[in-house]
């Protein structure tokens, strides 16, 4: 399987939970510089929320 991973060249967001007893964990990276990564549920959870509203595609919403 390829790497997910985001990177500055590839930018996104990718979630990982193996299975239900490990936490999530989740990195992302906008094409504005931004980067994160997160670990647990909750914190995955809230990185992706962040993300969603205010990098990636959020960007061409704001008209920036």
């Amino acid at each position: 399987m390829a790497d997910l991973t985001p990177t500055p060249d590839r930018p996104g967001l990718h979630v990982s939970k193996p299975s239900p007893n490990t936490p999530a964990t989740g990195s992302a990276v906008c094409h504005c510089g931004a980067t994160a990564t997160a670990t647990g549920d909750s914190q995955v959870k809230a990185l992706v929320e962040g993300y969603t509203a205010n990098h990636g595609s959020a960007h061409s919403r704001a008209g920036r």
